[in-house]
């Protein structure tokens, strides 16, 4: 990837060593972020970044690519079309962030501490529905937008390692 917004088709790949021909880098005017609460263990980062980017594609169906099929013709899933960027951010810029999401309406996704202790769909729902939004616990966010309001809504955060 050449950039946070740019992908290049090109390299290796091909059956029998040989490149896929060079194409012009695809430059995206959305952008798909994630960010974490920066006190997180690793597992929770993963498991978190896996939730918040799944309502993505269910909400905004044009993030997802076609399916995807290798040599010998075996079908996988389509993901997203383009990147996600993961930051990381203190627990006061992530409010902030969220705050700024829901005053820009963007689409959104949030992972509260709480969903740490469910173990269900149900649960989860249950416990975001029980806490204000002003009092939610976010150890997570995932904003899907035009690049530059996303970039807005995500300022201060910063880089996951």
């Amino acid at each position: 990837m050449s950039s946070e917004y740019e992908t290049s088709p090109s390299g290796g790949g091909a059956a029998g060593g040989e490149s896929l021909p060079a194409a012009a880098p695809v430059r995206f005017d959305t952008k798909i972020t994630v960010v974490l609460r920066d006190d997180l263990e690793p597992w929770q980062r993963l498991n978190v970044t896996a939730f918040l980017v799944s309502g993505l594609g269910t909400v905004v169906p044009e993030v997802i690519g076609e399916p995807y099929e290798d040599a010998d013709t075996v079908s996988y899933l389509p993901m997203f079309r383009q990147p996600v960027l993961v930051l990381e951010a203190s627990k006061e810029t992530l409010t902030t962030a969220h705050g700024r999401a829901l005053s820009r309406a963007l689409p959104r996704a949030v992972f509260t501490s709480d969903l740490f202790a469910t173990g269900n769909d149900r649960d989860n729902r249950a416990a975001v529905r029980a806490v204000p939004t002003a009092d939610l616990d976010l150890v997570g966010l995932a904003v899907y937008g035009p690049r530059n309001a996303v970039d807005k809504v995500v300022k201060g955060a910063r880089m996951h390692p």
